[in-house]
């Protein structure tokens, strides 16, 4: 649960400029997670987030673009975790995941940076990606294939 909240958290901080560990509870509340201002401090400290300003006077909570190697196994192990299977049509890539695990894979996959994916979308259970080329699609379903193996 804590890795699921953690990539929850980097969507969140992604999409939004938050700029207190109150508001990031808040959200977090708001997407279904009960959490305290506690274990969203030991949170931010775990995901080494930082704050940056807005340039309006405000700062936001941000993570560094390449994540370190402590969350690089995170992701990896998000990705393990929820993965159950893939497919392609054309240059569309579908991964089928644990029941409500769509989200936080997607995410995962997302955070590793592939030049392959042009776009992902995630439902409950299934992950939509538009790859670039077909041939893009084959090799990025070796390297999803090799992670989850790993």
């Amino acid at each position: 649960m804590k890795n699921v909240r953690h990539l929850k958290i980097l969507e969140l901080i992604a999409k939004y400029d938050i700029e207190t560990q109150e508001e990031l509870v808040e959200k977090l509340c708001d997407a279904g997670f009960n959490v305290t201002q506690a274990t969203v401090s030991r949170d931010i400290r775990t995901l080494h987030l930082y704050k940056q300003s807005t340039g309006d006077g405000r700062q936001k909570y941000c993570v560094n673009k390449r994540p370190d190697h402590e969350l690089d196994s995170k992701y990896k192990r998000v990705l393990k975790d929820g993965f159950i299977s893939l497919d392609m049509a054309q240059n569309i890539l579908v991964i089928k995941t644990v029941s409500g695990m769509a989200m936080a894979v997607a995410a995962a996959i997302d955070s590793m940076e592939f030049s392959e994916i042009v776009g992902t979308i995630a439902g409950d259970d299934t992950i939509m990606m538009a790859i670039r080329t077909v041939d893009d699609t084959v090799k990025l379903m070796d390297k999803i294939k090799k992670l989850v193996e790993t």
